[in-house]
């Protein structure tokens, strides 16, 4: 079972429903329960493969084997600080990114562990912690019939939960999984987050990354 905590913000949503299309079960969670079963009505009506369907955030993360942490950077330390019991012995990737606008441009916000990541590591010792998925467009994953192409590079300090994050990702159409060595890498990651969506800003365009040469 894939679980998302803020799964129903738009990134959460997005790869929630390309989950589902790669015929996973996947479990929605938000602090509003409401808000996620409306949420995972929302993804099902997309695709006939996979299951999904929601919950609130505890319950995701006590059912879930795999969890996806999609809430807003402000909002990660209240909400890992909270579900910790929880997430104890699971794998916990992180999607996010801090990020600030300011007159319609983002940047890079500072962390004082040096990415959310890390952050997230302090936060859950007892977790197993991945970061992937911060340079793919929301707005992409949640269009069920736009071709995805993208890379999508995978860090951790665990060999085995990188490599359980690189094969769900290589599930996705469209994704090459890309490993990208310790979680300590997972900073410049989340780095080209607000370059990528200065660059649509500029271009009026959906970028994406692709490493070449490897």
């Amino acid at each position: 079972m894939i679980g998302f905590i803020g799964g129903t913000g738009p990134e959460g949503r997005g790869l929630a429903l390309r989950f589902c299309m790669a015929g996973e079960q996947v479990l929605i969670g938000s602090r509003d329960p409401d808000r996620a079963r409306q949420a995972a009505s929302d993804v099902q009506a997309e695709t006939d493969n996979g299951t999904v369907s929601g919950t609130s955030n505890d319950e995701a993360a006590q059912r879930s084997d795999t969890i996806f942490i999609a809430v807003p950077y402000t909002a990660q330390r209240p909400t890992l600080t909270d579900l910790k019991n929880s997430l104890d012995g699971k794998i916990v990737v992180s999607v996010v990114a801090p990020l600030a606008f300011s007159k319609g441009v983002a940047s890079a916000l500072p962390v004082a562990d040096g990415s959310a990541a890390l952050e997230t590591k302090a936060l859950l010792p007892g977790s197993t912690v991945a970061a992937a998925f911060q340079t793919i467009s929301a707005h992409d994953l949640l269009e069920a019939n736009k071709p995805l192409d993208s890379d999508v590079i995978v860090c951790s300090d665990d060999n085995a939960a990188r490599e359980l994050v690189m094969d769900l990702a290589g599930k996705i159409a469209g994704v090459r999984a890309v490993d990208g060595g310790g979680l300590a890498n997972a900073g410049y990651v989340e780095s080209l987050t607000p370059l990528l969506l200065n660059l649509n800003r500029r271009y009026k365009a959906r970028s994406a990354i692709r490493i070449t040469g490897i």
